[in-house]
């Protein structure tokens, strides 16, 4: 199975969502989905677009490219924000953000 049709695999599942879901969700065809899941075509930027949309993903979430591909758009679109930030608000949110992180690290080590 070849990397995006994993990706369309996983993403159906997470979503509980059959092959026609899919297709319903998307526009692109069953028939298509179907030879993308089995790795038998590659979408189209436009059918890989759509299935991206259909799913709440960047593009390249879907074929597990780019800076970006291991991020929903929900947390794309929170990057978004926190860069347009003026540099005050958003030293004192990553500064939150860090001592979450901390937080969060010592706890981990903490449980093993």
């Amino acid at each position: 199975m070849d990397e995006i049709a994993f990706i369309i695999a996983n993403l159906r599942n997470k979503k509980g969502w059959s092959q026609s879901d899919l297709a319903s969700e998307s526009g692109v065809s069953r028939e298509m989905i179907s030879k993308y899941v089995r790795g038998l075509a590659i979408p189209s930027v436009d059918a890989a677009k759509k299935i991206a949309d259909a799913f709440s993903v960047s593009l390249g979430y879907l074929v597990g490219e780019g800076i970006d591909a291991s991020f929903d758009k929900m947390t794309l679109n929170r990057f978004q924000e926190i860069q347009n930030m003026k540099l005050d608000f958003r030293v004192h949110l990553l500064s939150l953000i860090d001592s979450v992180n901390r937080i969060y690290k010592i706890q981990q080590t903490y449980s093993q």
